[in-house]
């Protein structure tokens, strides 16, 4: 679906857990999540922790959609 959507010209980023298999699946902008049972947080922290990890996983996926990419590209 990713590469649809910017088939259209919409930047897109996918947030995943395993790179491996949005990189076979053609996404552009990858981003890795946390962890497979919670991509975008992490219970074991206390909640100011996880809302700040959680914030930088999306200004990180923000940050991608801004960025000018030529090929699949993992932002760390």
């Amino acid at each position: 679906m990713v590469k649809e959507i910017e088939r259209f010209g919409i930047p897109v980023v996918h947030v995943c857990t395993v790179v491996p298999i949005s990189m076979t699946v053609g996404a552009n902008r990858i981003v890795p999540a946390v962890a497979i049972p919670h991509p975008f947080g992490n219970p074991s922290l206390d909640a100011k922790e996880e809302k700040m990890l959680r914030r930088r996983l999306v200004e990180k996926a923000m940050k991608a959609l801004q960025t000018d990419i030529e090929t699949q590209t993992v932002i760390e």
